[in-house]
């Protein structure tokens, strides 16, 4: 592996199982994340590249072309980007800001802060459940890898710990 940002994009085509190329990003980057909207496009969100990250960016699939939208209230990496059932997109820890989660609304392209993670977390995963809320677990964080997991509920913006993991573990 070698480190290397990118703003190039390709498309896959399920059909002829093909990649092609399509527009470049605005900005080169590595490490980000990456949420297809309820309206077809692709928010690109911070990661890596001469620094850290707090840009963002939208994939236009019908043109092809990327466009700069409003920037998160932090730079991250490691973080993850969970699509909500209202719509929104939500932001949880990443370094170096681990604790911190933010919100995007796609309707005005603004990010605004929600409640913190419990604890530092990064390289962690976020999962929608069934009924709307966010299961964020597992990562690194202060302490070394991390077994804890809380549950984010979107129409309160709250946090809950629930139980932890029988193992510590990151990337998962």
């Amino acid at each position: 592996y070698t480190s290397g940002y990118l703003s190039s994009a390709e498309l896959f085509d399920l059909a002829t199982g093909t990649w092609s190329e399509t527009g470049a990003m605005t900005t080169a980057r590595e490490l980000h994340t990456a949420t297809l909207l309820p309206n077809g496009k692709v928010l690109v969100a911070g990661g890596l590249g001469s620094a850290v990250l707090s840009s963002a960016e939208l994939y236009d699939p019908d043109a092809g072309a990327w466009t700069t939208t409003g920037a998160m209230t932090s730079v991250r990496v490691d973080h993850t980007a969970t699509l909500l059932c209202n719509g929104k997109v939500l932001v949880a820890g990443g370094n170096p800001m681990g604790e911190s989660s933010e919100l995007y609304t796609p309707a005005t392209g603004v990010w605004t802060a929600t409640s913190p993670l419990a604890f530092y977390r990064a390289l962690h995963t976020a999962t929608l459940l069934p009924e709307g809320k966010v299961l964020v677990a597992g990562g690194f964080g202060n302490g070394g890898l991390l077994s804890s997991a809380e549950l984010f509920d979107p129409d309160t913006e709250t946090r809950v710990l629930t139980e932890a993991m029988a193992y510590a573990r990151e990337l998962h």
